[in-house]
């Protein structure tokens, strides 16, 4: 069999609907996260246009679309913020909320909750997991 274009996979990224998708989920997460009061106070002095940017590279990248992302590693930028593993699951459910109302697919959910399990050690601060 050849590999043609219409026979090749495409990556969460393309299946999404690309950039404009990935930015409508980031301003609809960030919505919804700073609506939320147990986190929002971890935004209060963030330059909210620039998270947001950061965030959109970023979920780029996992998705499998274009790594443009030049911002800190996860552990440089969140370590020093004391995030305990109840915050982590809440930002963690608001991204799959926000996903699934904007309509992604069961197996890119899939994917996303993945690799939020990959990373939360990167994240969660050291301590605040139980038996640390």
């Amino acid at each position: 069999m050849t590999v043609t274009e219409e026979t090749t996979p495409t990556s969460h990224y393309e299946r999404i609907g690309g950039a404009a998708s990935v930015k409508a989920a980031v301003d609809l997460f960030y919505d919804r996260v700073l609506a939320d009061p147990e986190v929002a106070g971890y935004f209060t002095d963030v330059n909210m246009t620039g998270q947001r940017r950061h965030l959109a590279a970023m979920l780029t990248v996992v998705l499998g679309g274009p790594n443009e992302y030049t911002g800190r590693d996860l552990a440089q930028a969140h370590q020093p913020l004391g995030i305990t593993e109840a915050q982590y699951a809440t930002v963690g459910g608001h991204l799959t909320a926000t996903l699934t109302q904007l309509g992604v697919p069961a197996d890119t959910l899939a994917y996303v909750a993945d690799v939020l399990a990959q990373v939360q050690d990167q994240v969660v601060a050291t301590g605040t997991r139980p038996g640390v």
